[in-house]
């Protein structure tokens, strides 16, 4: 799939109850179709507004954003959204909200699909008599059984055990892979996004702070380890001394000197910590995430 699955231009959304108003704020961003995306920040960074703008259940309060080629209302046959809370019909059981599903997406609809990522769910159990777990597999179904372009999923698999997650999340890769589907999974478990998501949305302060290629955003930083001293020309992120050595995370400006550190790749997990602990550090877009402006590419702000 080519083109591009979402693009926020100055995005902003004000809410009246929260402290300093802005939930998001000057967000600019662009994901390519076709990526497994990592949406990840702290809580009250933005994530779920941004999901649910591109979901077209929030209108922004400033600038724009665009959804598949269009707005968000005109893409939302194509998307398909699962939040936090995985809203379903609680007397509903499990076969009668798979039959909605098809009833309600007719042209687009995979039974078979449907039937597998429900697994082994009791067909006659009403969904309020789900376990959260037994809620996410079904509202995956229903999310996958729709067939989207775009796949927008807030925190899935927070009430998921560990064994669990694991099945339903390499049966949810397989499932984007054979369809070309655009992913963007929000989650606060860093470990399990390394070497399942090729793109990367750093969300902080109501703004895109990271963004781009995964292997690109590894390799623009390094890991460097020796005396403590000034890391010029490098842009240091984060830095940590340890007696009379000191371990600093860089963004690298040309080649290391070999000559004085010891450097090292960082991990995923590494570089949003780093990143996370360090707000001051500057923003970083890879051109593909850089959104358009005006006809004009905008800089990584």
């Amino acid at each position: 799939m080519t083109g591009v699955a979402i693009e926020a231009t100055g995005l902003g959304v004000k809410y009246r109850n929260r402290e300093g108003g802005w939930a998001l704020r000057d967000c600019s961003f662009r994901l390519p179709a076709g990526r497994v995306c990592a949406l990840v920040g702290p809580n009250g960074a933005g994530k779920s507004t941004l999901l649910a703008l591109a979901a077209g259940l929030l209108r922004p309060s400033a600038g724009s954003v665009r959804v598949l080629g269009g707005t968000p209302a005109e893409a939302r046959a194509r998307l398909a959204f699962v939040a936090q809370d995985k809203p379903l019909y609680p007397q509903l059981t499990v076969d009668a909200t798979l039959w909605a599903g098809a009833e309600l997406n007719p042209a687009t609809w995979d039974q078979d699909t449907a039937e597998r990522i429900a697994g082994d769910l009791p067909r006659g159990a009403r969904v309020r008599d789900l376990s959260g777990g037994q809620r996410t597999r079904l509202a995956l179904a229903l999310a996958l059984g729709k067939r989207p372009e775009l796949l927008l999923l807030d925190e899935p698999m927070a009430d998921l055990d560990p064994l669990a997650r694991q099945e339903l999340m390499g049966a949810l890769m397989a499932e984007t892979a054979e369809h070309a589907t655009t992913l963007v999974m929000s989650s606060h478990l860093l470990t399990e996004l390394e070497g399942v998501c090729d793109y990367l949305l750093l969300v902080d302060g109501g703004r895109v702070r990271l963004g781009g290629e995964t292997d690109d955003l590894l390799a623009a930083h390094a890991l460097l380890t020796g005396p403590v001293r000034d890391t010029a020309p490098h842009t240091a992120v984060e830095s940590r001394t340890t007696g009379r050595m000191q371990t600093t995370l860089v963004r690298t400006e040309g080649p290391v000197d070999r000559g004085i550190w010891d450097s090292a790749e960082p991990s995923l997990e590494e570089l949003l910590l780093a990143h996370l602990r360090s707000p001051q550090a500057p923003a970083l877009l890879t051109p593909s995430a850089t959104a358009a402006e005006e006809g004009k590419e905008v800089a990584a702000v």
